[in-house]
């Protein structure tokens, strides 16, 4: 008698310990590209950081989830997805029709117009007549890769590179005519520096995410439980001015308009 009590006593007080101990984190895997500064970059200690990745951290933090950042080719972010080895994207995506018939997209982390970056000493017209021939530079798989190609078409000598970094050399070496690209990044990363030189904005600004404004992070269609509670959780970020103290290290420009609050 005194051993069945015995026993059920340590039962109830394992159960009790159980009851006790923390819920194991939700573990999710996050997709970046990881070179498209300010928003992201490698560092040379092979840390990932900048504006979004900062971001991504405080959003888990928040969440109570263990997030792991995975950077690959901006390309390969949505086919990664779709293939669930990736449960949501946090690198801004543009949204493009054909992207949001395969995925969901959260609230808008940032508008940032498009515009051309051009030789100061040029002045195109943005036509295919006017464009004949140039040599313009774009991310493969970008959402600027496809307006340019809808617009002028075969006019345009398309090159396609893996990342902005790319373009940015080739401009600066002679070996592009052009670029179409997000107005704050070509600003912070091109323009404003020494090797920018010489080099304009042109053409105005452009919404090429099928004229739709603003740039979202992204989840997959059955994962829409998810990017609600990503996207609430932005909401708290920006309304507590965290999204604007997180911000200000990497640029000055503000991207949201709810960041007026916070100045």
């Amino acid at each position: 008698m005194h051993l069945h009590k015995t026993i059920t006593a340590l039962t109830l007080a394992g159960a009790s310990l159980f009851s006790l101990a923390p819920a194991q984190a939700e573990k999710l895997v996050l997709g970046n590209e990881g070179s498209y500064p300010p928003f992201s970059m490698v560092d040379p200690s092979g840390r990932l950081t900048g504006f979004e990745p900062d971001l991504a951290r405080e959003m888990c933090k928040r969440m109570k989830a263990d997030c792991e950042i995975v950077v690959m080719d901006f390309k390969a972010l949505i086919p990664a997805l779709l293939q669930k080895k990736l449960d949501a994207v946090v690198s801004q995506t543009k949204p493009l029709p054909e992207r949001k018939e395969k995925v969901l997209f959260g609230r808008p982390v940032l508008f940032n117009p498009d515009s051309y970056v051009v030789p100061e000493a040029k002045n195109y017209t943005f036509t295919p007549e006017g464009l004949k021939g140039v040599r313009i530079g774009l991310q493969r798989g970008s959402a600027q890769a496809k307006y340019v190609g809808e617009t002028f078409g075969n006019a345009v000598q398309i090159v396609f590179y893996d990342n902005p970094d790319q373009i940015r050399l080739d401009l600066a070496n002679g070996r592009l005519d052009m670029s179409l690209g997000p107005k704050i990044s070509w600003t912070n990363e091109f323009l404003s520096k020494p090797q920018g030189k010489g080099w304009k904005f042109a053409g105005g600004d452009l919404w090429t995410g099928g004229g739709e404004a603003g740039s979202s992070w992204i989840a997959r269609k059955d994962s829409g439980e998810l990017l609600n509670r990503m996207s609430a959780t932005v909401d708290a970020i920006i309304k507590d001015c965290t999204f604007t103290k997180l911000r200000k290290p990497y640029m000055e420009v503000e991207l949201l308009p709810e960041e007026a609050a916070c100045r």
